[in-house]
């Protein structure tokens, strides 16, 4: 079966689809739709060619439908299932809207009637892998492919025409990977992604689905609308959709794929751009070269070897060309380079150019010694007399006092105990730096004296 199936989706793009032909150009208006004239119909239908555009839908690709102000394409996954997705097929059917249906190859096998059912109505029929497995972007690429191919062969199994199935495939979940995209594309399988949703997957009421469905609609102005057939909340929401829609001015249209007798539905690169560049804006582009149209076109010769005479080997100009365009009549040139040639320079050795230094340049003068020389500082005599003793003794603070001893008196110097000074200075409260700097005067002490 899976080998029918590459057979199909290498023939798809190029067999007439029996349900397609004749469809592009065509509209279903609301004046056409018998019994219901307040229907919002489908405006008109585009072909696109699946190998030209592999991926649409600006949720997650650069290029969406060329769809014009107001119109919109309405999609549905994961059907069918016979209750809800016959109340959306009986609503599309009275509003006389065609879309596209994104089916799962399970459902398919389950409910073949419910596929016959959108052939018959002439909606477009696309796949949406065989389980609906939320991990094509991390699942490796055979068992991929393998969802692919089974899931087109479900949806194939119910119809008698296989080509009914077109080359369009929407990833679950939109859980796109580079891998599936690539095989798809190289298959001619067009990959959908959307413009906008209206979470109808979510436990949401009808009226929530509604309210989302028009308020991004109106924020985005067109575009490709996803929803899911096999919701009640979404078979409950579609009607008021629909009349929403039309009471607003929006359009519906259906895309099909291209076949030999319907080709491609005309189209500019920019169409395929969600907002294509305006006129009006100025968009910074590169300048484009212009085409010149050279009055003569007769090249240059080129140079040869023989050109260039050297005879160190260098590659050196040479006069001979110059000599052959002369006999050309060309305008003659001169023989040597127009730029000035360095003048030849003798050098002379320093030897004879610079005098030798003498020896007194480096004898220092002595008197230039002295201005080196350190002088210590002058000592200070202290008076050792018995006059200055009382006078010293009177400045201190009990520094000195009086013994007897026998019949002898003796006078003896005594110094008071240092106070302990904090660590890194002076017993004197000056810093050790201080102290050391400063000379020390010698203790002395008197000699005893017999009175």
């Amino acid at each position: 079966m899976i080998g029918n199936v590459g057979l199909w989706i290498r023939s798809s793009t190029v067999l007439c689809l029996g349900l397609f032909t004749g469809l592009a150009g065509q509209s279903v208006q609301a004046a056409d739709c018998p019994g219901h004239p307040d229907a919002i119909g489908t405006e008109r239908t585009i072909v696109v060619d699946p190998r030209e555009h592999p991926r649409i839908g600006t949720m997650q690709y650069p290029e969406t439908l060329p769809l014009r102000d107001h119109e919109v394409v309405l999609t549905f996954d994961d059907g069918p299932i016979p209750r809800n997705s016959d109340q959306v097929l009986k609503t599309l059917a009275d509003n006389c809207v065609k879309a596209t249906f994104f089916l799962v190859g399970e459902q398919a096998r389950a409910n073949p009637e419910g596929v016959r059912k959108l052939a018959a109505a002439g909606h477009t029929i696309g796949t949406h892998s065989q389980t609906h497995p939320l991990t094509f972007n991390k699942m490796p690429i055979e068992q991929a492919e393998k969802q692919i191919n089974d899931g087109i062969a479900s949806a194939t199994a119910a119809l008698t025409d296989p080509t009914v199935i077109a080359p369009f495939f929407r990833v679950p979940g939109l859980l796109r990977a580079e891998g599936v995209e690539e095989y798809l594309a190289g298959q001619g399988i067009q990959v959908w992604s959307a413009d906008f949703l209206a979470d109808d997957w979510h436990r949401i009421s009808p009226a929530r689905v509604f309210d989302l469905a028009m308020k991004r609609l109106e924020a985005r102005g067109k575009g490709i609308l996803l929803l899911h057939d096999i919701q009640a909340r979404t078979a409950a929401a579609l009607p008021k959709i629909l009349q929403a829609m039309k009471a607003r001015g929006y359009k519906i249209v259906q895309v099909v794929p291209a076949t030999l007798q319907d080709p491609a539905t005309p189209t500019d690169p920019q169409d395929w751009k969600f907002n294509p560049p305006s006129e009006s804006v100025p968009i910074a582009r590169w300048p484009k070269v212009p085409e010149f149209v050279f009055a003569e076109t007769d090249t240059l010769a080129a140079p040869a070897l023989s050109d260039f005479n050297s005879p160190d080997g260098k590659l050196l100009p040479s006069s001979e060309p110059l000599a052959r365009a002369r006999n050309r009549g060309a305008v003659p040139l001169p023989q040597e380079p127009p730029w000035p040639r360095a003048p030849d320079i003798t050098v002379q050795t320093a030897a004879l150019t610079l005098p030798v230094p003498a020896e007194a340049l480096f004898t220092v003068p002595e008197d230039a010694h002295a201005a080196f020389r350190v002088t210590p500082p002058p000592r200070v005599a202290v008076a050792d007399d018995d006059e200055d003793r009382p006078k010293r003794a009177s400045r201190g603070r009990g520094s000195h006092r009086y013994a007897e001893r026998g019949r002898g008196r003796a006078r003896i110097a005594h110094v008071a105990p240092a106070r302990r000074a904090p660590h890194g200075a002076a017993p004197n409260g000056k810093s050790a730096a201080h102290a050391a700097a400063t000379p020390k005067r010698p203790v002395r002490v008197a000699a005893l004296k017999k009175r």
